[in-house]
Parts: C-alpha cells; structure tokens; sequence
C-alpha cells in the first residue's frame, strides 16, 4: 500500500510522519487489497483549541473509503480516522464476499 501524507498550513515532522505510516499500514489488516492511502493534514484555527484537521481517503477496488476529524492533535485524529476506516473496510468486505 502506497502511503501519501499532504500537510496544509505547516510542515510534518518526521516523528508525526511515522506515526501516520505506522498506524495507517495496520489497516491493511482488515483488508489487504488496499492500493493507495492519502492522509491530508491541516492547521484551522492556529490560536483555539481542536484546531488539527486530518482527512484520510482509502482507494480499494471498485470503491473509495473517507474519514475526516478534528481534533486537539494529530495524532489523535489518526486514530480517530482509523477507527472510522476499520469499521468502513469491514462493511467493504462483508458487501464484496456476499
């Protein structure tokens, strides 16, 4: 799987950028024909609280998977996609093996 990080608004450093990869990659255990993740990370309101937007797109065959949050970090709302998208490649493939 082809992993793509886009930040809009600051530069990811390259501990953030790991732990995207790392967590991202485990969603392959639920479904291993996906080709190409794209995470876009995005600063909204610098000065207030829950500013961190992270939107993440999931390219499998015949289908595209989308989850966006906001949240306080980064980190937090790659999970939070995460979590959204594992429960998304599950419907996928109960859909695909009827």
């Amino acid at each position: 799987m082809e992993i793509k990080v886009q930040t809009i608004h600051f530069e990811a450093g390259e501990k953030l950028q790991d732990y995207i990869q790392k967590r991202v990659s485990k969603l392959n255990r639920f479904c291993d024909e996906i080709k190409k993740a794209e995470v876009s990370l995005k600063v909204v309101k610098p000065e207030t609280a829950m500013n961190k937007e992270v939107a993440l797109r999931l390219a499998v065959p015949g289908s595209e998977l989308y989850a966006q949050k906001v949240a306080d970090t980064f980190e937090e709302g790659v999970d939070q996609c995460c979590d959204m998208l594992t429960r998304q490649l599950e419907k996928y493939k109960d859909k695909k093996n009827r």
